[in-house]
């Protein structure tokens, strides 16, 4: 059995049940969880990882994402643009892509995340043209070595029936919910510490009809998958809800199933108290993506009101073609300041931010087993080296988003490291850039 044996790390945010913060401790990891932490740990036969002048957090947990999108980064025409309209540049874009330029993708954007401190990540995947699908962005996440929650998206509404994406974008729902079954009885894996599970997200409630909408919700709670959509992202989308369903969306989500521990919905910046109370009432979650909300120009999601009334929140980078990167260390840096902008300097601490990111995006995708460093726990580390120049002169090296790192020095998953020294170790990541790169080109010129 493996066995690895952190030494004398200079903090420790364990961030488990009593929220404990240690100082020049240990932590041996065996077999894919956390056996032992304490001062002077021993175990004959581990490999050593001296953790001196490090910080230890747990990994970091994403909740949103669309990692196809890494493709498409600062494309013009959509840089400066609303939602809407953003999507209407984009999507004839994504319609030329395929099973290389998903699993491509989805290999730079889990790198992405790695090194930012990521250990487990959801992604919604919705389109699946030429081929494309969800199995692809599996096969990346097994060879960069992350935690995967992959969702089978969905989009059944074309332009021809009034919907936004391009006719050539949707699919028949029949078949949606064929290989929405499929998906899940090839990679779900429900046990305690799984490297994969697979979850229902049809698009959003402008993308497919009320009767998807219903049947994704049976299907999911009938084979015991979570279920992801977004959901009250920007004001176009209230008024949509509005003069298409007569309610707004917490009720139409409400009316249609989608609320409850095992649902999870992005955005969620225009829910209001209303909303807000049903949430917490459900243990609905919330994938908080503040950089997204910004780039788009979406408003600030009331986390704040959200937190305190009990809604589990997480965060999210979201795609990359809304937010361009996806540091989640940098998102949670992002998630605090906006919520000092919209209710003061004090409304929320690194601590609370750093909680979000790590436990509160574990709770949110069900996994209670990840998002913290307690014994038993999966062993899901990110180690931040403390005496990188953006650390210099703080007088608490464990407030990191403060006064910290936003690449990680290296990360344990499973028990695993996949980076060391700021380098992935399981993947050539020069090679992978480079392919991206001329995958984009050609994309360009079409």
């Amino acid at each position: 059995m493996t066995e690895t044996l952190i030494k004398h790390a200079d903090h420790i945010i364990t961030m488990d049940d009593q929220r404990h913060a240690l100082q020049g401790a240990d932590i041996l990891l065996r077999g894919g969880v956390v056996a032992a932490i304490g001062q002077n740990l021993k175990a004959d036969g581990a490999a050593v990882f001296h953790a001196k002048g490090k910080i230890i957090t747990p990994g970091l947990v994403n909740t949103h994402h669309h990692l196809y999108q890494t493709l498409t980064r600062a494309v013009p025409g959509a840089q400066d643009a609303l939602l809407f309209g953003w999507l209407q540049r984009l999507y004839p874009i994504w319609a030329g892509f395929g099973p290389e330029e998903m699993f491509v993708s989805a290999q730079v954007g889990l790198a992405e995340l790695a090194l930012s401190g990521c250990t487990l990540t959801s992604d919604h995947l919705y389109l699946y043209p030429n081929g494309a699908r969800l199995d692809d962005t599996i096969a990346a996440a097994e060879e960069i070595g992350l935690r995967f929650h992959a969702t089978r998206g969905a989009m059944s509404i074309g332009e021809s029936d009034g919907g936004l994406p391009p006719d050539a974008l949707v699919e028949n729902e029949e078949h949606i919910l064929e290989d929405s079954i499929r998906v899940i009885d090839a990679f779900h894996d429900a046990s305690a510490g799984a490297m994969v599970r697979v979850g229902v997200a049809p698009c959003s409630p402008f993308s497919v009809t009320r009767d998807l909408m219903r049947n994704a919700a049976i299907l999911a709670r009938d084979k015991g998958v979570m279920m992801h959509t977004h959901l009250a992202e920007n004001d176009e989308d209230i008024a949509y809800s509005l003069e298409k369903f007569g309610c707004r969306p917490g009720q139409y989500a409400e009316d249609l199933g989608w609320t409850g521990a095992d649902v999870w919905h992005a955005h969620c910046v225009k829910l209001d108290g209303r909303e807000i109370d049903l949430f917490a009432r459900s243990r609905t979650g919330v994938a908080h993506c503040p950089c997204s909300n910004c780039r788009l120009g979406s408003g600030i999601a009331p986390v704040r009101q959200m937190r305190d009334a009990g809604v589990p929140v997480g965060l999210g980078v979201d795609g990359s073609a809304s937010n361009d990167i996806g540091n989640l260390v940098a998102e949670a840096r992002q998630a605090m300041l906006l919520q000092r902008v919209q209710n003061g300097a004090d409304a929320m601490s690194a601590g609370e931010a750093l909680e979000i990111a790590t436990r509160g995006g574990a709770q949110v995708l069900g996994r209670d087993d990840c998002g913290q460093i307690a014994v038993g726990k999966r062993a899901d580390l990110a180690i931040w080296d403390a005496k990188v120049i953006e650390n210099a002169g703080s007088w608490d090296p464990a407030a990191l988003l403060l006064a910290g790192p936003m690449k990680v020095d290296a990360l344990f998953v499973e028990g695993r490291q996949i980076v060391s020294e700021g380098q992935l170790t399981s993947v050539d990541l020069p090679k992978i850039i480079a392919r991206q790169n001329t995958l984009a080109r050609k994309l360009a010129e079409m």
